[in-house]
């Protein structure tokens, strides 16, 4: 990555940063496709980003970590076939563990669970670990309606009620596509969903 590259992202991760750390919602390039996103410990942002979707609090949105450390922090424990899951997959992929734990109760599935995906994107990395926190992650649209592929597909409706638009990869056109989902049960089987 150029110098200037690499000045222009930390730019971008300290704004964000310091919006996500005041309780804010940002519009952000991910591994994937572009989410809004928040401090996934604040109840209230939680509940921000659910009210511009349109999203029952009872639909669990996902969160970005950063490494399997911070995943450990966020699950009350942590299933052997997790990291086997983790170590074989070669693209984006969201686990949704049984036992969630210290993230915003609103967050959180009525069953306990949580998705969680460890994000390997650069931005999201160092988004995550200059703010020390977990980021939410959820596509950016009405729920219900078809995921935008590209910066350019995000409605000006969800765009106007963002605290932070993030300055970067915005002119990509190559189509993203979510991450595929795993669910893991509390006895190691685990079910592909997406």
């Amino acid at each position: 990555m150029s110098i200037l590259r690499a000045s222009m992202i930390d730019t971008e991760v300290k704004k964000a940063g310091d919006i996500i750390l005041s309780g804010g919602i940002i519009l952000y390039p991910t591994d994937t496709i572009w989410g809004i996103g928040c401090d996934a410990t604040n109840r209230e942002s939680v509940e921000n980003i659910y009210r511009i979707k349109q999203r029952a609090d009872n639909k669990s949105m996902l969160v970005l970590v950063n490494g399997i450390a911070m995943l450990d922090e966020y699950l009350e424990e942590m299933p052997l076939q997790a990291l086997e899951i983790i170590k074989q997959t070669g693209k984006p992929t969201t686990i949704i563990y049984p036992g969630a734990r210290n993230l915003a109760d609103n967050l959180v599935a009525p069953d306990g669970s949580i998705g969680i995906r460890i994000t390997f994107d650069p931005f999201c990395r160092k988004l995550i670990e200059i703010t020390g926190k977990p980021i939410v992650s959820t596509s950016a649209n009405i729920s219900g309606e078809q995921s935008p592929v590209a910066f350019h597909k995000i409605k000006a409706s969800i765009r106007e009620q963002i605290d932070y638009v993030v300055n970067w990869r915005q002119d990509e056109t190559t189509p993203s596509t979510p991450s595929t989902i795993i669910k893991l049960e509390e006895d190691g089987t685990f079910t592909t969903i997406r």
